[in-house]
């Protein structure tokens, strides 16, 4: 054996073998002397030739092209139009280069994609002027000079046309857009990434093929007197709660308000849908029942009733041919000094009085494993959440819900605050009253919508591993004055702590 023998193609770095006079895989001359090595490249340095690049300099030197603007100094990989040997990456012959999207094809005659390599020859990234209406650009043409048309035979002129427009000068972009000009298709949305192509039915740009946010990936939105917020978190690939805020009058014209919460069971089939159908028909029967004078006990446990009905529905008609759909359900309806709760799941409602020197509460208890296993004494509460089996819920609304107990409570608290009604993508990372009562904002009651932005940024800054939704309504109490004879015969649960045990029908 040699000890000269080439033990790799210098080419491709592919094994030899004894006798080889060419590599199998790139066809290198083993015949022809290797080049001199160069230390300071972390690739393969190899020559090249041809239309605007200089002649080569000594060993080891950066190839630099021949006009400006061109590969810039020290990028070494061989061009696809180029004669030599590729670089690694490129392939071995010039058809198997990779091309941008929308680059022109090869024309005939042509010496490779890029177009003929006469005069004029453009390299794939352009040797004339900075373009300022490409991606990466300026945004402004220097001196303020209007935009000029693409030159022919440029990578980046080529997006696809209508063929009715095809040819028809394309106008200066509009208020500074650079992507105002491009083509769109036959009306439709405009992708957010390229911001030229048009958006297929199936939600991905036919232009650039980047899929679209789905519009419940973030929700916000705000009356006189609730406000909501929306988010798909971090770790979802979609958004499964939903929620509804409404205001409404009662016969004795008074106003009313009503927000509703719904989380998707993502164990279960389109959770998605579920907690838009609660949602929807819920805050429905509300709007219905209120301002027909229903009491708000009545009318929360009648809208819980209706929600169910709802998401039941939605069931496939071969019983198990699939998960039910199925969500949880909160709600917080006030009207005429009372605060009133519905909820079925586990899903909260948080009391944060306006002075923080007062005691915040829970207003809700969990259908789910741990509280079951605290309320019955079996552990404490924090040994219970600490287990696997704590988020297991015992309580939802679907089809396959063996035992419906929608929960109601009112309460008549005898100073302002807000209540937080919210999914457990935001419990999760504030869990007691005290946690959420630190990072809701001293303004809630004046900022409802920016108070909610800031507990669902509570939640994405935490980690963000489920859904987050939160309503913010504002509660104005009453002067003892005013209260309705009735309302003071009638009992209201106090406002309890969250660690007294509910007392169940």
């Amino acid at each position: 054996m040699s000890m000269h023998r080439l033990s790799g193609c210098p080419g491709c770095a592919e094994p030899l073998e004894e006798g080889d006079r060419f590599c199998g895989v790139c066809g290198y001359a083993l015949s022809s002397p290797p080049p001199d090595p160069d230390t300071t490249p972390t690739l393969p340095v190899t020559p090249v030739t041809g239309p605007g690049y200089a002649a080569a300099g000594p060993a080891g030197a950066a190839l630099v092209p021949a006009a400006t603007g061109g590969v810039p100094a020290g990028d070494t990989a061989a061009h696809p139009g180029s004669s030599g040997v590729p670089a690694p990456g490129w392939g071995s012959t010039e058809e198997h280069a990779p091309t941008l999207a929308g680059d022109a094809p090869a024309q005939p005659g042509g010496g490779g994609p890029w177009g003929s390599d006469g005069p004029g020859h453009e390299t794939p990234y352009g040797s004339g002027p900075v373009r300022h209406d490409l991606p990466g650009g300026t945004g402004t043409p220097p001196g303020g000079a209007p935009w000029d048309p693409p030159a022919a035979g440029e990578p980046y002129a080529a997006a696809p046309q209508d063929p009715a427009t095809a040819g028809e000068p394309q106008g200066p972009a509009a208020d500074g857009d650079p992507y105002a000009a491009a083509p769109q298709g036959d009306g439709g949305k405009t992708c957010v990434a390229c911001r030229a192509g048009h958006v297929d039915t199936d939600g991905y740009c036919e232009h650039c093929g980047h899929a679209q946010p789905r519009e419940r990936d973030h929700l916000e939105e705000e009356l006189c007197s609730v406000a909501a917020v929306s988010d798909r978190g971090l770790r979802h690939h979609r958004n499964e709660d939903s929620f509804a805020v409404a205001a409404t009058a009662l016969p004795d014209g008074s106003a009313a308000t009503v927000a509703i919460v719904c989380d998707g069971v993502s164990s279960a089939s389109r959770p998605d849908e579920a907690s838009a159908a609660a949602a929807g028909a819920a805050n429905e029967s509300l709007l219905d029942a209120l301002p027909r004078g229903a009491h708000p006990s009545e009318a929360m446990h009648g809208a819980i009733l209706a929600a169910a009905a709802a998401v039941s529905a939605l069931a496939p008609e071969t019983p198990g041919a699939q998960n039910a759909p199925a969500c949880t359900l909160v709600g917080a309806v006030v009207s005429g000094g009372v605060l009133t709760i519905g909820w079925v799941g586990d899903s909260r409602a948080y009391w944060v009085p306006d002075d923080r020197a007062a005691l915040p509460r829970r207003l809700t208890e969990d259908d789910s494993w741990a509280a079951q296993m605290v309320a019955a004494g079996l552990m404490g509460e924090a040994e219970a959440y600490a287990d696997v089996r704590a988020h297991a819920i015992t309580g939802w609304l679907g089809a396959d819900a063996y035992d419906l107990d929608p929960h109601t409570a009112s309460f008549r608290p005898d100073h302002p605050g807000v209540v937080v009604v919210c999914t457990d993508g935001l419990w999760n990372y504030a869990e007691s009253a005290t946690d959420m009562a630190q990072i809701l904002p001293a303004d809630a009651a004046a900022r409802p919508l920016h108070s909610a932005q800031v507990l669902v940024g509570h939640a994405l800054d935490g980690g963000g591993h489920d859904n987050i939704t939160v309503a913010v309504v504002p509660f104005a109490a009453e002067p003892e004055g005013v209260r309705e004879p009735e309302a003071e015969a009638e009992p209201e649960a106090p406002v309890r702590a969250e660690t007294e045990p509910r007392a169940e029908a």
